[in-house]
């Protein structure tokens, strides 16, 4: 089971690039690069929140939860 980070996805639909995002959130280009990348090991409620006030989208939007092929086998 994994949880996708489909920031990227929310970020080209709303035709925002990194560092205005990054400004509007008040996190640093590269903690938003880490996020953005799926390479964070949390993100903090507020931080989502303020995501989805600036790109005007719900948690769902950003975040997906997927099962893996392989957790399906046991």
């Amino acid at each position: 089971m994994t949880i996708c980070i489909n920031l990227d996805v929310m970020m080209a639909k709303r035709k925002m690039r990194l560092k205005s995002l990054a400004e509007a959130v008040g996190i640093t280009e590269a903690n938003l690069s880490i996020l953005k990348n799926g390479k964070a090991k949390a993100v903090r409620l507020s931080t989502l929140d303020k995501l989805c006030e600036v790109l005007e989208c719900q948690p769902g939007d950003i975040l997906e939860f997927e099962v893996n092929s392989d957790d399906n086998d046991s």
